[in-house]
């Protein structure tokens, strides 16, 4: 349970629900019902063992940010994942409740991806050695999501398509819940609705001119960011995106936000490994850019 003020707000639950559900406890030490139900909270974060995160906001001292979320009366818990709040409860439920609450939205705990240090580093760090790996691992336990996501996106990185969709075809069906088959699957349709423009140069062209005459061409726009998104262009991709973001997030139904979080996802580098007690450093396109999109988001 961590302690959350506007000015840890972006790191410890926007930052963090990219990666990990947060539910926020709005709360104020004269309510009563909140001390009834802070203990059932951290008691149940501790049972589901990291499948979520808990953070308690003093609703008397942070007013702006109960007010950002609409606030109205406490307690009030508020699920956050990838960067929005999905979900929500007001008033204080017994632990069953909660734990229904919780279960509607977070994957059963035997669902939940290995841990990333499952797969040992190769002595040789070559793509063609670390392929070899992954593509071991992923026939060795094909239920390891870690290494298969890890063995597409090298894949794809390196223009081998056909293989990283034969790799794909038994999660596939995962993608609209588990997030980096979601990722995959919005490269994959870059890559597809790239390879539709034979000439990408002129495609990219004649978007931007249309973009030029009304900056609202989403479809335009979203097109663009998909031939960049194709040529793993990462940067010029986002951007279109969150130029979609500022004039629209519910557009498409989320498409622009859904497909930045997915190259936030492709993009970001496995954490090196620190001593204990050491946080690992972020990259810095990836830090930079999910900056950006919580500020667009939460504007």
């Amino acid at each position: 349970m961590i302690d959350v003020t506007i000015a840890n707000f972006e790191e410890e639950v926007v930052a963090a629900s990219m990666t990990t559900p947060v539910l926020i406890d709005f709360w104020a030490p004269w309510c009563g019902p909140c001390k009834s139900l802070g203990p059932i909270l951290e008691k149940v974060e501790i049972a589901y063992a990291g499948r979520f995160k808990l953070v308690k906001i003093d609703s008397d001292q942070e007013q702006q940010l109960g007010a950002a979320f609409g606030i109205r009366s406490i307690p009030t818990c508020i699920l956050m994942m990838n960067g929005q709040p999905v979900d929500g409860f007001a008033g204080a439920l017994p632990e069953g409740k909660v734990k229904e609450f919780l279960d509607k939205h977070l994957p059963p705990a035997e669902e939940l991806p290995p841990a990333e240090e499952e797969i040992a580093e190769p002595e040789d760090t070559s793509p063609a050695a670390l392929l070899e790996k992954l593509q071991a691992a992923v026939a060795t336990d094909p239920a390891n999501d870690n290494a298969r996501f890890d063995y597409i996106r090298l894949l794809l990185q390196h223009g081998q398509v056909d293989h990283a969709k034969a790799a794909f075809a038994p999660v596939a069906s995962k993608a609209p819940t588990v997030r980096k088959f979601e990722a995959l699957q919005h490269w994959f349709n870059a890559i597809e609705s790239g390879a539709a423009h034979a000439d990408a140069a002129g495609a990219q062209a004649e978007f931007d001119a249309k973009l030029a005459a009304n900056k609202r061409d989403f479809e335009s726009r979203y097109a663009l960011a998909q031939i960049h998104m194709s040529q793993q262009r990462w940067v010029p991709a986002m951007d279109e995106l969150l130029e979609i973001l500022m004039r629209d997030k519910s557009w498409n139904e989320e498409l622009a936000r859904k497909t930045f979080v997915s190259i936030l996802e492709i993009i970001e580098p496995p954490k090196v490994k620190v001593a204990d007690g050491q946080i690992p450093p972020d990259d810095p396109v990836v830090a930079t850019y999910r900056r950006r999109l919580s500020s667009v988001v939460l504007s």
